[in-house]
């Protein structure tokens, strides 16, 4: 039954309707994505209304297309303005922009293409060969090992953090203080919301984004002017795919963040944004230069890009096969499959198995399409560089306020973008690093919620976070990763370093 499905779904897919779907969906997807506060949800559900009158397949190859397209896009505006388009293109900031800085932007895109490409076609694999198992897995997490997951994501925070760990972590702390306003999920409770009701819901998690990356920077380049500007536009036009040696050696990191956003993507209320992080701290563990990081360096770039598009595959296990949404983005693309009368569920692969199947081939085309897309469409965008510093940061501003406005069509949101802004421009001057605030902002609500949640289930006994195999786990990686990241573990590291180099010698 599931051969069948396959080359029914095959031969949708490849029909010139579906085909052009996808090239639409790509390219409409990668332009949103490149815009400050567009999101891959945003776009789709902007998107939706369109295809009511199209048939299923035809539809769905748009949207699922248009959402691949659109975690890439993100990462245009990112490397070239250090403004992510997505949520999920802020850890690219890090090393995407300082390599755009230094000359080489045209070869940033490229890396971010290609590693686009390898965790697509990795998370398009999982979906064709082993949805159905994957999507048991999702059963497996509840509210007691997705807080262990939250436990294990601020762990991050010390690996992110450059220069001063006391700064990263008092910035993740912020973000954690900042992701609990609103109200308390179990008692319904205002928490810092200061009697304004527009707080009630919490800070809108993109809103906050838009101000701690775009606002500043904006900031920057008109008090800078365009300076050495020219030199940098000179050099863009060098190769910007990777070179075959060059592939090889990023192909490890980028398989290995693949997997890593396939596995994040299949667990519900995770996205791209969580992904990323948790692969750019993946890469840096795993990396010999570790302080290369964070300067522009190539493992910083593809490990996220990898890992945000490889989301996209997982977090459709869990709604293709359960029904469940794995993100935001899928919970619209849930509301499409039921718009064009269609029931998610364990019996979307069987009873609606010809659609189902073309959406999961679209998914691979789609990867395809934004290669080939995106090589042009993205040497278009450098040209982005050649504007003057003093036009880029209005026009920068502009879509920011555009962006912000967008997401709930609320005046309310501009200010609070602008508050965020005026505190990263306060904490770049300060030289406290943004990325573990954002952290804090993203594992905030959700290390709340589970916690609580926990403890209820729990009857207020701490223990029910060991008493899950899958829990305790991850707890005790996360513990190994905080001793890893203390000074007195690297002062030992080294001292045994040294014991062992002066034993060779005696040796020898």
């Amino acid at each position: 039954m599931t051969e069948s499905f396959l080359l029914v779904g095959l031969a949708n897919v490849a029909q010139p309707t579906n085909l052009l779907a996808i090239v639409a969906g790509t390219v409409i997807g990668m332009v949103i994505g490149a815009m400050p506060g567009l999101s891959a949800t945003m776009a789709i559900a902007l998107l939706l209304p369109l295809t009511f009158s199209m048939p299923p397949e035809t539809g769905l190859s748009m949207l699922a297309s248009l959402y691949l397209a659109a975690m890439y896009g993100g990462s245009i505006a990112a490397i070239l303005l250090r403004t992510p388009g997505t949520p999920a293109a802020a850890a690219t900031v890090v090393d995407g922009y300082p390599m755009a800085q230094s000359g080489q932007a045209g070869k940033a895109l490229g890396l971010s293409l290609t590693a686009s490409l390898i965790g697509g076609l990795i998370s398009s694999s999982a979906l064709l060969t082993i949805a159905p198992l994957l999507g048991q897995l999702v059963l497996n997490f509840g509210p007691v090992e997705i807080f262990a997951i939250a436990v294990l994501g601020i762990t991050i925070i010390g690996s992110l953090s450059q220069g001063s760990a006391i700064l990263g972590l008092l910035a993740g702390a912020l973000g954690l203080l900042i992701g609990t306003i609103g109200m308390d999920p179990t008692t319904g409770t205002p928490r810092f919301t200061f009697g304004v009701l527009q707080l009630f819901g919490g800070v809108e998690f993109t809103v906050a984004l838009i101000g701690l990356f775009s606002m500043p920077q904006a900031i920057r380049l008109m008090i800078q002017g365009d300076g050495a500007k020219g030199a940098q536009v000179s050099k863009i036009r060098d190769r910007m795919l990777p070179s075959p040696g060059e592939f090889v050696k990023l192909l490890p990191n980028g398989l290995r963040s693949g997997v890593i956003g396939v596995l994040t993507g299949l667990i519900p209320g995770t996205g791209g944004d969580t992904a990323s992080w948790f692969a750019y701290n993946e890469a840096k563990r795993f990396s010999r230069k570790k302080e290369a990081f964070g300067t522009g360096y190539a493992p910083g770039i593809v490990a996220p890009e990898a890992a945000n598009n490889a989301v996209v595959g997982g977090s459709l296990v869990p709604t293709i096969a359960l029904g469940i949404p794995g993100s935001s983005a899928t919970a619209v693309l849930l509301g499409g499959l039921m718009v064009h009368g269609i029931l998610p569920g364990p019996s979307l692969m069987t009873d609606y198995g010809d659609v189902t199947y073309t959406l999961l081939w679209a998914v691979l085309f789609a990867n395809i399409a934004l290669f080939l897309v995106g090589i042009l469409f993205t040497r278009a965008c450098v040209a982005v560089t050649k504007i003057p510093n003093r036009v880029v940061g209005p026009v920068i501003i502009v879509l920011s306020v555009i962006g912000a406005f967008a997401i709930n069509n609320s005046a309310f949101d501009i200010g609070l973008m602008i508050v965020f802004g005026m505190v990263g421009f306060l904490l770049d001057e300060c030289k406290i690093p943004t990325p573990p605030l954002v952290i804090g902002l993203i594992l905030g609500p959700v290390l709340d919620t589970s916690l609580q949640q926990s403890l209820l289930i729990g009857q207020g006994s701490w223990w029910i976070f060991l008493e899950s195999p899958i829990s305790a786990v991850l707890l005790a990686i996360a513990f190994v990763s905080v001793v890893q990241a203390t000074p007195l573990f690297g002062v030992l590291k080294r001292l045994t370093g040294k014991r062992a180099t002066l034993q060779s010698k005696r040796n020898g």
